[in-house]
Protein backbone atom coordinates (compact mmCIF):
# COMPACT_ATOMS: atom_id res chain seq x y z
CA UNK A 1 0.00 0.00 0.00
CA UNK A 2 1.51 3.32 -1.06
CA UNK A 3 -0.66 5.52 1.09
CA UNK A 4 -3.74 6.09 3.23
CA UNK A 5 -5.79 9.27 3.26
CA UNK A 6 -8.28 10.37 5.92
CA UNK A 7 -10.87 13.02 5.09
CA UNK A 8 -12.33 14.47 8.29
CA UNK A 9 -10.54 16.04 11.26
CA UNK A 10 -13.23 15.32 13.84
CA UNK A 11 -12.47 13.06 16.79
CA UNK A 12 -12.92 9.74 14.93
CA UNK A 13 -11.15 10.85 11.75
CA UNK A 14 -8.19 12.13 13.74
CA UNK A 15 -8.09 8.99 15.87
CA UNK A 16 -8.12 6.72 12.82
CA UNK A 17 -5.29 8.72 11.27
CA UNK A 18 -3.28 8.37 14.49
CA UNK A 19 -3.93 4.63 14.77
CA UNK A 20 -3.00 3.93 11.15
CA UNK A 21 0.10 6.09 11.38
CA UNK A 22 1.20 4.23 14.51
CA UNK A 23 0.97 1.02 12.50
CA UNK A 24 3.68 2.32 10.22
CA UNK A 25 1.42 3.19 7.29
CA UNK A 26 1.97 6.32 5.24
CA UNK A 27 -1.05 8.40 6.30
CA UNK A 28 -2.19 11.85 5.24
CA UNK A 29 -4.93 13.69 7.13
CA UNK A 30 -6.81 16.31 5.11
CA UNK A 31 -7.77 19.54 6.87
CA UNK A 32 -10.35 21.83 5.29
CA UNK A 33 -8.27 25.01 5.57
CA UNK A 34 -4.57 25.84 5.57
CA UNK A 35 -5.06 27.54 8.95
CA UNK A 36 -6.39 24.32 10.47
CA UNK A 37 -3.66 22.24 8.83
CA UNK A 38 -0.97 24.56 10.17
CA UNK A 39 -2.43 24.46 13.67
CA UNK A 40 -2.43 20.65 13.65
CA UNK A 41 1.07 20.45 12.18
CA UNK A 42 2.61 22.85 14.69
CA UNK A 43 0.72 21.75 17.79
CA UNK A 44 0.74 18.00 16.92
CA UNK A 45 -2.62 17.80 18.66
CA UNK A 46 -6.27 18.26 17.68
CA UNK A 47 -7.15 20.42 20.68
CA UNK A 48 -10.74 20.96 19.59
CA UNK A 49 -11.87 17.40 18.92
CA UNK A 50 -9.19 15.08 20.37
CA UNK A 51 -7.28 16.88 23.12
CA UNK A 52 -4.47 15.03 24.83
CA UNK A 53 -3.64 12.71 21.92
CA UNK A 54 -0.31 13.48 20.25
CA UNK A 55 -0.27 13.28 16.48
CA UNK A 56 2.64 11.05 15.41
CA UNK A 57 5.48 12.94 13.68
CA UNK A 58 5.07 10.63 10.67
CA UNK A 59 1.43 11.67 10.17
CA UNK A 60 1.23 14.10 7.27
CA UNK A 61 -1.33 16.91 7.46
CA UNK A 62 -2.34 18.99 4.48
CA UNK A 63 -5.05 21.31 3.23
CA UNK A 64 -4.45 20.12 -0.34
CA UNK A 65 -6.85 17.40 -1.45
CA UNK A 66 -4.62 16.57 -4.38
CA UNK A 67 -1.67 15.98 -2.05
CA UNK A 68 -3.78 13.90 0.34
CA UNK A 69 -5.67 11.73 -2.12
CA UNK A 70 -3.82 11.32 -5.42
CA UNK A 71 -1.27 8.78 -4.16
CA UNK A 72 -3.50 6.84 -1.76
CA UNK A 73 -4.83 3.33 -2.23
CA UNK A 74 -7.08 3.48 0.83
CA UNK A 75 -9.33 6.44 1.61
CA UNK A 76 -11.37 6.92 4.79
CA UNK A 77 -14.33 9.30 4.55
CA UNK A 78 -14.93 10.33 8.18
CA UNK A 79 -17.38 13.20 7.83
CA UNK A 80 -20.98 13.68 9.02
CA UNK A 81 -23.55 11.90 6.88
CA UNK A 82 -25.20 15.15 5.80
CA UNK A 83 -21.93 16.48 4.35
CA UNK A 84 -20.75 13.21 2.77
CA UNK A 85 -22.07 14.07 -0.70
CA UNK A 86 -20.42 17.49 -0.70
CA UNK A 87 -17.10 16.04 0.44
CA UNK A 88 -16.97 13.14 -2.00
CA UNK A 89 -17.63 15.59 -4.84
CA UNK A 90 -14.54 17.51 -3.73
CA UNK A 91 -12.49 14.33 -3.47
CA UNK A 92 -13.60 12.63 -6.70
CA UNK A 93 -11.39 14.54 -9.20
CA UNK A 94 -8.26 13.49 -7.29
CA UNK A 95 -8.97 9.76 -6.89
CA UNK A 96 -6.86 7.18 -8.66
CA UNK A 97 -8.76 4.19 -10.16
CA UNK A 98 -9.03 1.25 -7.79
CA UNK A 99 -8.75 3.27 -4.59
CA UNK A 100 -10.68 1.50 -1.82
CA UNK A 101 -13.05 3.93 -0.13
CA UNK A 102 -14.24 3.35 3.43
CA UNK A 103 -17.15 5.26 4.90
CA UNK A 104 -16.97 5.72 8.67
CA UNK A 105 -20.12 7.86 8.89
CA UNK A 106 -23.04 6.43 10.87
CA UNK A 107 -26.06 8.07 9.35
CA UNK A 108 -28.51 8.34 6.46
CA UNK A 109 -28.89 11.29 4.10
CA UNK A 110 -32.06 13.17 5.03
CA UNK A 111 -33.24 14.13 1.54
CA UNK A 112 -32.83 10.67 -0.01
CA UNK A 113 -32.73 8.30 3.00
CA UNK A 114 -29.70 6.73 1.31
CA UNK A 115 -27.03 4.81 3.17
CA UNK A 116 -23.53 6.23 2.75
CA UNK A 117 -22.38 3.44 0.44
CA UNK A 118 -25.40 4.08 -1.79
CA UNK A 119 -24.60 7.79 -1.82
CA UNK A 120 -20.98 7.07 -2.74
CA UNK A 121 -22.09 4.75 -5.53
CA UNK A 122 -24.23 7.55 -6.94
CA UNK A 123 -21.36 10.03 -6.90
CA UNK A 124 -18.54 7.76 -8.09
CA UNK A 125 -17.89 5.84 -11.27
CA UNK A 126 -17.40 2.09 -11.07
CA UNK A 127 -13.90 0.97 -10.19
CA UNK A 128 -13.87 2.23 -6.62
CA UNK A 129 -14.44 -0.65 -4.16
CA UNK A 130 -16.58 0.52 -1.23
CA UNK A 131 -16.52 -0.50 2.42
CA UNK A 132 -18.10 0.72 5.64
CA UNK A 133 -16.57 0.76 9.11
CA UNK A 134 -18.90 0.49 12.08
CA UNK A 135 -19.09 -0.85 15.61
CA UNK A 136 -18.90 0.15 19.29
CA UNK A 137 -16.05 2.63 18.93
CA UNK A 138 -16.22 5.42 21.50
CA UNK A 139 -13.25 7.59 20.62
CA UNK A 140 -12.42 8.64 24.18
CA UNK A 141 -11.84 5.03 25.18
CA UNK A 142 -9.76 4.21 22.11
CA UNK A 143 -7.71 7.37 22.69
CA UNK A 144 -7.06 6.18 26.25
CA UNK A 145 -5.58 2.96 24.88
CA UNK A 146 -8.51 0.75 25.85
CA UNK A 147 -9.28 -2.27 23.62
CA UNK A 148 -12.12 -2.07 21.09
CA UNK A 149 -13.57 -3.99 18.15
CA UNK A 150 -15.17 -2.96 14.90
CA UNK A 151 -16.56 -4.38 11.65
CA UNK A 152 -15.55 -3.54 8.10
CA UNK A 153 -18.10 -4.59 5.49
CA UNK A 154 -18.11 -4.77 1.71
CA UNK A 155 -20.14 -6.75 -0.83
CA UNK A 156 -16.73 -8.17 -1.81
CA UNK A 157 -15.49 -10.01 1.28
CA UNK A 158 -11.93 -10.02 -0.07
CA UNK A 159 -11.92 -6.22 -0.15
CA UNK A 160 -13.28 -6.17 3.41
CA UNK A 161 -10.57 -8.60 4.49
CA UNK A 162 -7.87 -6.42 2.88
CA UNK A 163 -9.09 -3.35 4.77
CA UNK A 164 -9.37 -5.48 7.93
CA UNK A 165 -5.69 -6.43 7.70
CA UNK A 166 -4.72 -2.83 6.98
CA UNK A 167 -6.32 -1.28 10.05
CA UNK A 168 -6.34 -4.03 12.69
CA UNK A 169 -4.01 -3.56 15.64
CA UNK A 170 -3.23 -5.14 19.02
CA UNK A 171 -5.95 -3.09 20.77
CA UNK A 172 -8.29 -2.60 17.81
CA UNK A 173 -9.72 -5.91 16.64
CA UNK A 174 -11.56 -5.76 13.32
CA UNK A 175 -13.92 -8.32 11.79
CA UNK A 176 -14.72 -8.61 8.08
CA UNK A 177 -18.33 -8.86 6.84
CA UNK A 178 -20.11 -8.98 3.49
CA UNK A 179 -23.45 -7.50 4.65
CA UNK A 180 -22.83 -3.83 3.95
CA UNK A 181 -26.56 -3.03 4.26
CA UNK A 182 -26.90 -4.50 7.74
CA UNK A 183 -23.65 -3.05 9.04
CA UNK A 184 -24.55 0.44 7.80
CA UNK A 185 -28.13 0.39 9.07
CA UNK A 186 -27.09 -1.01 12.44
CA UNK A 187 -24.58 1.81 12.90
CA UNK A 188 -27.00 4.50 11.78
CA UNK A 189 -30.27 3.44 13.41
CA UNK A 190 -28.90 2.70 16.88
CA UNK A 191 -28.29 6.43 17.27
CA UNK A 192 -32.05 6.98 17.25
CA UNK A 193 -32.52 4.44 20.03
CA UNK A 194 -29.69 6.05 22.00
CA UNK A 195 -31.58 9.35 22.13
CA UNK A 196 -34.50 7.56 23.81
CA UNK A 197 -32.13 5.68 26.14
CA UNK A 198 -30.61 8.97 27.26
CA UNK A 199 -34.05 10.31 28.12
CA UNK A 200 -34.91 7.11 29.99
CA UNK A 201 -31.73 7.41 32.06
CA UNK A 202 -32.46 11.03 32.88
CA UNK A 203 -35.99 10.12 33.97
CA UNK A 204 -34.60 7.33 36.18
CA UNK A 205 -36.84 4.64 34.67
CA UNK A 206 -34.46 1.86 35.72
CA UNK A 207 -32.75 -1.11 34.14
CA UNK A 208 -35.89 -3.12 33.36
CA UNK A 209 -37.36 -0.34 31.25
CA UNK A 210 -34.06 0.39 29.57
CA UNK A 211 -33.46 -3.27 28.70
CA UNK A 212 -36.95 -3.48 27.21
CA UNK A 213 -36.44 -0.25 25.30
CA UNK A 214 -33.10 -1.33 23.83
CA UNK A 215 -34.40 -4.77 22.89
CA UNK A 216 -37.45 -3.36 21.14
CA UNK A 217 -35.18 -0.81 19.50
CA UNK A 218 -33.05 -3.64 18.12
CA UNK A 219 -36.21 -5.34 16.87
CA UNK A 220 -37.26 -2.35 14.80
CA UNK A 221 -33.72 -1.83 13.51
CA UNK A 222 -33.73 -5.46 12.35
CA UNK A 223 -37.22 -5.14 10.83
CA UNK A 224 -36.17 -2.24 8.66
CA UNK A 225 -32.84 -3.88 7.91
CA UNK A 226 -34.42 -7.09 6.65
CA UNK A 227 -36.92 -5.13 4.55
CA UNK A 228 -33.98 -3.26 2.99
CA UNK A 229 -32.12 -6.48 2.17
CA UNK A 230 -29.88 -7.04 5.21
CA UNK A 231 -29.10 -10.33 6.90
CA UNK A 232 -30.92 -10.23 10.29
CA UNK A 233 -28.01 -12.07 11.95
CA UNK A 234 -25.84 -9.00 11.33
CA UNK A 235 -27.83 -7.19 14.01
CA UNK A 236 -26.73 -9.78 16.57
CA UNK A 237 -23.13 -8.70 15.95
CA UNK A 238 -20.86 -5.77 16.71
CA UNK A 239 -22.51 -3.39 14.26
CA UNK A 240 -25.93 -4.23 15.69
CA UNK A 241 -26.37 -5.12 19.33
CA UNK A 242 -22.73 -4.30 20.15
CA UNK A 243 -22.95 -0.70 18.98
CA UNK A 244 -26.47 -0.38 20.39
CA UNK A 245 -25.38 -1.41 23.91
CA UNK A 246 -22.38 0.90 23.79
CA UNK A 247 -24.21 3.97 22.51
CA UNK A 248 -27.25 3.54 24.74
CA UNK A 249 -25.17 2.97 27.87
CA UNK A 250 -22.27 5.39 27.67
CA UNK A 251 -22.21 8.94 28.94
CA UNK A 252 -19.64 9.59 26.20
CA UNK A 253 -22.33 9.08 23.54
CA UNK A 254 -23.46 12.27 21.82
CA UNK A 255 -26.88 10.86 21.01
CA UNK A 256 -27.38 9.66 24.60
CA UNK A 257 -26.49 13.20 25.70
CA UNK A 258 -29.15 14.67 23.40
CA UNK A 259 -31.79 12.44 24.99
CA UNK A 260 -30.69 13.37 28.50
CA UNK A 261 -30.83 17.08 27.77
CA UNK A 262 -34.22 16.90 26.05
CA UNK A 263 -35.55 15.08 29.13
CA UNK A 264 -34.39 18.03 31.22
CA UNK A 265 -36.69 20.26 29.21
CA UNK A 266 -34.13 21.90 26.94
CA UNK A 267 -35.05 22.60 23.33
CA UNK A 268 -33.38 20.70 20.51
CA UNK A 269 -31.92 23.93 19.14
CA UNK A 270 -30.37 24.75 22.51
CA UNK A 271 -28.90 21.25 22.88
CA UNK A 272 -27.38 21.31 19.40
CA UNK A 273 -25.92 24.77 19.98
CA UNK A 274 -24.10 23.45 23.05
CA UNK A 275 -22.34 20.66 21.11
CA UNK A 276 -19.18 20.95 19.00
CA UNK A 277 -19.74 17.57 17.31
CA UNK A 278 -22.70 16.21 15.38
CA UNK A 279 -25.26 13.87 16.96
CA UNK A 280 -26.14 11.82 13.88
CA UNK A 281 -29.28 10.36 15.42
CA UNK A 282 -31.14 13.67 15.08
CA UNK A 283 -30.86 13.68 11.30
CA UNK A 284 -31.09 9.90 10.94
CA UNK A 285 -34.48 9.96 12.68
CA UNK A 286 -35.96 11.94 9.78
CA UNK A 287 -34.35 9.76 7.15
CA UNK A 288 -35.22 6.47 8.88
CA UNK A 289 -38.85 7.52 9.21
CA UNK A 290 -38.90 8.15 5.46
CA UNK A 291 -37.18 4.80 4.74
CA UNK A 292 -39.58 2.91 7.01
CA UNK A 293 -42.57 4.34 5.15
CA UNK A 294 -40.99 3.40 1.83
CA UNK A 295 -40.66 -0.23 2.96
CA UNK A 296 -43.94 -0.35 4.89
CA UNK A 297 -42.19 -1.13 8.17
CA UNK A 298 -43.54 -0.11 11.57
CA UNK A 299 -40.96 1.68 13.75
CA UNK A 300 -42.78 2.96 16.85
CA UNK A 301 -39.68 4.11 18.74
CA UNK A 302 -38.40 6.04 15.75
CA UNK A 303 -41.81 7.65 15.35
CA UNK A 304 -41.91 8.74 19.00
CA UNK A 305 -38.36 10.12 18.83
CA UNK A 306 -39.33 12.00 15.67
CA UNK A 307 -42.32 13.56 17.45
CA UNK A 308 -40.12 14.62 20.38
CA UNK A 309 -37.33 16.04 18.20
CA UNK A 310 -39.34 17.84 15.56
CA UNK A 311 -42.91 18.23 16.81
CA UNK A 312 -42.27 19.32 20.38
CA UNK A 313 -43.80 16.26 22.03
CA UNK A 314 -43.15 15.83 25.75
CA UNK A 315 -40.63 12.95 26.17
CA UNK A 316 -42.58 11.59 29.16
CA UNK A 317 -45.73 11.39 27.08
CA UNK A 318 -43.79 9.62 24.32
CA UNK A 319 -42.63 6.96 26.81
CA UNK A 320 -46.14 6.45 28.18
CA UNK A 321 -47.61 6.07 24.71
CA UNK A 322 -44.91 3.63 23.64
CA UNK A 323 -45.53 1.36 26.64
CA UNK A 324 -49.29 1.78 26.25
CA UNK A 325 -49.42 0.40 22.70
CA UNK A 326 -51.73 -2.48 21.84
CA UNK A 327 -50.44 -6.02 22.57
CA UNK A 328 -48.13 -7.48 19.92
CA UNK A 329 -46.28 -10.69 19.17
CA UNK A 330 -42.57 -10.31 19.79
CA UNK A 331 -41.64 -11.22 16.21
CA UNK A 332 -43.74 -9.62 13.48
CA UNK A 333 -43.41 -8.31 9.96
CA UNK A 334 -40.19 -8.88 7.95
CA UNK A 335 -38.47 -10.73 10.81
CA UNK A 336 -41.32 -13.21 11.13
CA UNK A 337 -41.33 -13.72 7.36
CA UNK A 338 -37.57 -14.35 7.39
CA UNK A 339 -37.91 -16.93 10.15
CA UNK A 340 -40.68 -18.69 8.25
CA UNK A 341 -38.40 -18.89 5.24
CA UNK A 342 -35.63 -20.43 7.36
CA UNK A 343 -38.05 -23.06 8.72
CA UNK A 344 -39.14 -23.95 5.18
Amino acid sequence: MSGVAVVGTGSWGTMLAVMLSRKGLSVTLWARTEEEAEELRLGRENRRFLPGVLLPPELKITASLAEAVESCHLLFMVVPAQSMRKNIRLVRPHLRPGTVIVSAAKGLEIETALRMSQLLEEELESGFPLCVLSGPNLVREIAAGLPASSVVASPDIEVAAWVQRSIMGPRFRVYAHDDIIGVELGGALKNIIAIGAGAADEFGYGDNAKAAFMTRGLAEIARLGVAAGANPLTFAGLAGIGDLICTCSSRHSRNHYVGEELAKGRSLEDVQASMIMVAEGIYTTKAARKLARKHGVEMPITEEIYQVLFKGKDPRLAVREFFGRAPKRELEGPLEEWLEGVRL
